[in-house]
Parts: structure tokens; C-alpha cells; sequence
């Protein structure tokens, strides 16, 4: 999410006015709707729509074990620094994606803060010292922690050099691009941690899951899938390409990234009526949030185009909880899953 959320940063800036003008206000509803009303007006409410999967569990699943941290280690960070973790008592992971993965390695319990996308269940109470690409300094040194885990994309910079200037050591993770980093995230993670034997029982864990829902997917089909970024309350309405984020996870569902196949090479494009036409989607792929911000399918059919479009026309959409669907984290296995429960019914959900 953290990924993404950079990658959007310059594309709203510059898409902004033109999506007013090419769109129009499509939506009237909060962003920040609740997942129940999500629920209610997702994949589906259509007619024609696929059933809809179970959502995506809101707890994260630890490891069997609890493992024991074998600290001091010294381990590379992404941005090219040698970190030297001493203790592991008080962590404080930067995004969401992050917390999953610690929590999941069994050390949950050595968290002392959040990011606001970690919204499951076990972080839930924690302390939020980072809303988006905003870093509180002052909030996280005031946790005196022993660690910070953050992202390559987390800032902004001068926040992470207080940190650092302050004595704490800060282990940069590569951002995660799609499914093929879930492992080395999660290794990453655990040897800066002092359990790299965990760190590995949980990669093949996770991949294990991610291949078993892959067998399952109905071969032949290869419907095309367009991931929409949606934020009605700012009419911002974007269709993701080459580089959106998605594209692994579209693929590994057995379908085609319809953004990227017509030749979408950006980021993230202003939704237009040519550009849909050209993609051609069967399915539309959208956060849960961004669905209710647009008012849930009824509102997201009436953006110019997407009724044209075959996903538009049965009301194929698949929606999946804002702060998993691009974490690539331990949770991968379920969002895949859900995405081809939606995308092809009760012959997908097996």
C-alpha cells in the first residue's frame, strides 16, 4: 500500500484535472466508508457478477513456533547501509505490510506502533505513528524503540534521518513490486529480527499457500482485468498500467492486466472513455474503499465508459480490503484467492 500510494502521489497531481473534466463527480460517498457498507455494494450486488469470495481474514495467522530472537546481527539494509540490531524488545514497523510480517513470524507482541494501513485485527490498538507518505519523528522516538522496519518509499527523509540520527537503528526493506517479493520481504524481515530460520519456514509457507490457490485457478479463460484506482469524494477515478502494482497478482488469477496489455506504460492514467474502450476489460479489480467512495457498483457504472465496457455491461467487478490487496505479505494466499473466487465464481473458489 505504501508502494502504491507513492506511485499515485505524482499521478493525482497530474491526472486531477483531468479526470474532473473527463469524468465528472461519478461518486458522493466517503472514502473511508466501512468495509460492511463495502461489502454490501461489491463484486456482487450485479446481476451477472460472479459470488462474491469470503473477504480476506482480518487477523494475521503467527507461526506454530514462537521463535526467540539470537541477537546481535548485522544485515544490509536496501538503501546500501550496514544495520547492527542489538535488541528486538520495542519494534515499530512503517507500513502495514510490515506489521503483518512481523506479527506473523510470532513477535507480535513486541510491536509498540502502526502504521494506519495495519488495520488487523491483533495491531488494531496500537499507537498510529504514520499516516501515508508522513512519518512522525517526535511520535516514533517517543516509543523508545529498539528497531524500525520501514520501506525503501517510506518518508519523508527527514524524519527517517532523525530517527536514525537519534541512535535507533532503521532497516529499509526493498518496496514490495508484486507476488515474486513475498519471500524476500518476509527473509528480509526475519534475519534483521534474529530468526532467519523462521523467516524461512514462513516463505515457504507462504509461497506453498500462493501455488496450492494458483493449481485451482480454471485454465483457458484469461479474462481481461483492469485495476481502477477510485477516490470518489475527490473525483479521482485512475486506471492502473504496466507498473500499477497489480499486474502479478492479475496474473497469477489466470487473467490478463487489461491496462497494461493496451498499452498503458504509465503508472496510473486518467480514466477516459477511449482508454477503457481500448482496454476492454471483462473484470474490474478495485480496492473496497475506493468501490463505496464511487457509491459500490451502481455509482463505479455510471464513471463515463466503464457501462460500455464488457466488466461494466455484467457488472463483473472484484473488490478486495484496501490494506491488503498489494501488501504482498503473508495474507497473499486469501487475497488471491478472493480475487479468483470473484473473478470466476464457485469453479475458482476451490
Amino acid at each position: 500500500m505504501r508502494r502504491l500510494r507513492d506511485r499515485l502521489a505524482g499521478a493525482l497531481l497530474s491526472a486531477l484535472a483531468l479526470t474532473l473534466t473527463a469524468t465528472g463527480c461519478a461518486g458522493s460517498s466517503d472514502a473511508s466508508s466501512d468495509a460492511s457498507s463495502d461489502a454490501s455494494s461489491g463484486a456482487g450486488s450485479g446481476a451477472a457478477a460472479p459470488s462474491a469470495a469470503e473477504p480476506v481474514a482480518n487477523r494475521v495467522e503467527p507461526l506454530g513456533r514462537r521463535p526467540e530472537p539470537r541477537l546481535p546481527v548485522t544485515v544490509r539494509s536496501a538503501d546500501g547501509e550496514r544495520v547492527t540490531v542489538d535488541r528486538a524488545e520495542r519494534i515499530v514497523p512503517l507500513s502495514g505490510s510490515l506489521s503483518e510480517i512481523v506479527f506473523t513470524l510470532g513477535l507480535g507482541d513486541r510491536v509498540v506502533a502502526r502504521d494506519v494501513t495495519a488495520t488487523f485485527e491483533q495491531a488494531a490498538k496500537l499507537p498510529v505513528v504514520t499516516r501515508g507518505h508522513d512519518v512522525s519523528a517526535e511520535s516514533v522516538l517517543s516509543l523508545r524503540p529498539d528497531l524500525v522496519i520501514a520501506e525503501t518509499t517510506t518518508g519523508p527523509e527527514e524524519a527517517v534521518g532523525q530517527i536514525r540520527a537519534a541512535g535507533v537503528p532503521v532497516l529499509f526493506v526493498e518496496a514490495a513490486k508484486g507476488l515474486a517479493d513475498v519471500g524476500p520481504r518476509i527473509g528480509a524481515v526475519a534475519d534483521a529480527l534474529g530468526v532467519p530460520a523462521a523467516g524461512k519456514e514462513l516463505t515457504r509457507r507462504s509461497e506453498q499457500r500462493i501455488e496450492a490457490v494458483r493449481k485451482g485457478v480454471p485454465h483457458g479463460k484469461e479474462p481481461r482485468v483492469a485495476f481502477l484506482y477510485l477516490r470518489g469524494s475527490a473525483s479521482v477515478y485512475l486506471i492502473g498500467g504496466e507498473d500499477s502494482g497489480a499486474g502479478s497478482l492479475i496474473e497469477a488469477a489466470g487473467a490478463v492486466d487489461a491496462g497494461a496489455a493496451s498499452g498503458l506504460g504509465k503508472d496510473f492514467t486518467a480514466i477516459t472513455s477511449e482508454a477503457l474502450a481500448e482496454a476492454a476489460p471483462d473484470a474490474i479489480l478495485v480496492m473496497s474503499k475506493g468501490l463505496a467512495s464511487v457509491g459500490g457498483v451502481d455509482g463505479l457504472v455510471r464513471i463515463p465508459g466503464v457501462a460500455q465496457t464488457p466488466a461494466g455491461m455484467d457488472r463483473r467487478i472484484v473488490s478486495v480490503e484496501d490494506g491488503v490487496l498489494l501488501n504482498y505479505g503473508p495474507r497473499t494466499d486469501q487475497v488471491l484467492k478472493s480475487v479468483v473466487a470473484q473473478l470466476y465464481g464457485e469453479a475458482g473458489a476451490k
